[in-house]
């Protein structure tokens, strides 16, 4: 005889991560379609970059969380990968701007010759 049918098992049962996944992933393509379509409209540069950036953290953070299952892992590989995350950031910002500076850009044949005779 077999065993009866607890109320548990009443015909519930947990919903698929497939699905779960899925729904990430066109939450996903939505907002790179908006991104896309964000960037031929005619609008001030500054609010599009602003959007932008603020739509890739966005999508980063689905990414990380859900996908690279960081949403339930531990809470010091979260912080140790967001430390590692801030010096990235902040080595690439640095990285633009020692590059971007005047002093990292090349030398004319006229400042060259100038400098000839300020030496000499």
């Amino acid at each position: 005889m077999s065993a009866p049918a607890t109320t548990a098992d009443a015909g519930h049962h947990e919903p698929s991560k497939f699905h779960f996944y899925i729904q990430i992933a066109m939450i996903l393509s939505v907002i790179t379609g908006v991104e896309v379509v964000l960037v031929y409209l005619p609008i001030v540069k500054w609010f599009v970059v602003t959007t932008l950036c603020t739509l890739s953290a966005v999508k980063f953070m689905f990414v990380i969380f859900f996908f690279m299952h960081l949403r339930w892992d531990k809470v010091f590989c979260t912080i140790l990968f967001f430390i590692g995350l801030v010096l990235a950031g902040g080595t690439m910002w640095a990285l633009l701007h020692i590059f971007g500076a005047d002093a990292s850009k090349p030398l004319t044949s006229a400042m060259l010759e100038a400098a000839r005779l300020a030496i000499a």
